[in-house]
C-alpha cells in the first residue's frame, strides 16, 4: 500500500502513518454522501488494510463539517434503475442490489481484523450512521450528531441498522432511533452506549490519532481474535462462545506478540509488539 492514494476520482483518500491507515470520505460539497462507486472503493480498501501487515489499524474520517450525510440518492437511484420511472425493476431487483451494495459494507468493516476507528466530527445520517457504528471504537466532537434519516424518506433502513442498534442500544432505543427519526447528540449517543469517547471539536483529530496510535502499538492478531468474539457473543450460545475463546487462546499462544508479552512481563521490562 502506497503512503498517500485516492479513490473514486478523489471522493476517497488513504494515507499510511506510523501503521494507521487514514480512510477519508472527501465530498464535503455534499455532507459526504456515499455514491456507489466510493462505497466499493471503501470495501476493497478495507480488504486490502486487512490483509497488509504494514497496517496495525485503521481510522474512519471525512472532510468538512460533516461526516457522512448517508448514501447519495440521487446516484443510487440511478443505479437501481428506479430513476427512470417507465422501466419497473424485475422483482427481487433492488434487494440483490442492496445485498450486493449497502449490506457489504458492514462485515467488511465488522471481519476486517484490524481495530477500525470511527472519528465523527458531523452529522452522520442513514447510513453514515452505521458506518460509524460498524467500528470498534467511535470518538465524536461535541457538536457532532446522529439521525436515522430512512423513516423520513418513508424508506426502510439497511446497512444493518437494526442488527446495529438493538446491540448497542438495546430494543427500545433502537426503535426509538428508527421510529422517530429524531436527531440526537453526541452526548445521547454516548448516554445510549453508540459512543466511546465524545471531546471538544478541536482536540477531535489528535485524540483519533492518540487512541489510533494506542492499537498500532498493540496486539493486532490478538485484537482481530478479540473484536471478533466481541461481535459474535450475541449471536451464539454460551458453549459456543467458550469453545470460540479456548480456540483464540490456542491460536494466539503461537503468535510472536504473545510471546513478547509474556518474556516482558517475566522480564520486568516494556513490552514492544510487532503485530504478528
Amino acid at each position: 500500500m502506497k503512503a498517500d492514494e485516492q479513490y473514486a476520482g478523489g471522493d476517497l483518500l488513504l494515507r499510511l502513518e506510523a501503521g494507521v491507515a487514514w480512510i477519508t470520505l472527501n465530498r464535503p460539497d455534499v455532507a459526504n454522501a456515499l455514491t456507489p462507486d466510493q462505497r466499493n472503493a471503501l470495501i476493497d480498501i478495507l480488504r486490502d488494510c486487512d490483509q497488509d501487515h504494514a497496517v496495525r489499524a485503521i481510522v474512519l474520517a471525512s472532510t468538512g463539517p460533516h461526516f457522512c450525510g448517508g448514501a447519495d440518492l440521487k446516484v443510487a437511484g440511478a443505479e437501481s434503475g428506479r430513476a427512470d420511472q417507465t422501466n419497473e425493476p424485475a422483482a427481487g431487483a433492488v434487494m440483490k442490489m442492496i445485498t450486493y451494495g449497502a449490506n457489504r459494507l458492514l462485515p467488511a468493516i465488522q471481519d476486517c481484523s484490524k481495530p477500525v476507528l470511527a472519528s465523527v466530527q458531523g452529522t452522520a445520517a442513514g447510513i453514515g450512521v452505521q458506518l460509524a457504528l460498524a467500528c470498534d471504537l467511535v470518538v465524536m466532537a461535541e457538536e457532532a450528531s446522529f439521525i436515522e434519516i430512512f423513516v423520513r424518506r418513508g424508506l426502510v433502513p439497511d446497512g444493518g441498522t437494526a442488527y446495529l442498534l438493538t446491540r448497542l442500544a438495546g430494543l427500545q432505543r433502537a426503535k426509538e432511533l428508527m421510529l422517530l427519526g429524531e436527531r440526537i447528540s453526541a452526548t445521547k449517543a454516548r448516554e445510549y452506549g453508540l459512543v466511546t469517547e465524545v471531546v471538544p471539536r478541536h482536540q477531535l483529530e489528535a485524540r483519533t490519532a492518540q487512541i489510533a496510535a494506542t492499537l498500532a502499538q498493540g496486539p493486532t492478531v490478538a485484537m482481530g481474535l478479540m473484536k471478533r468474539l466481541a461481535n459474535r457473543a450475541l449471536d451464539g450460545d454460551r458453549d459456543t462462545a467458550l469453545f470460540e475463546e479456548s480456540l483464540a487462546q490456542e491460536l494466539i499462544l503461537h503468535t510472536t506478540d504473545a510471546q513478547e508479552g509474556i518474556a516482558s512481563f517475566v522480564e520486568g521490562r516494556v513490552t514492544t509488539f510487532e503485530g504478528k
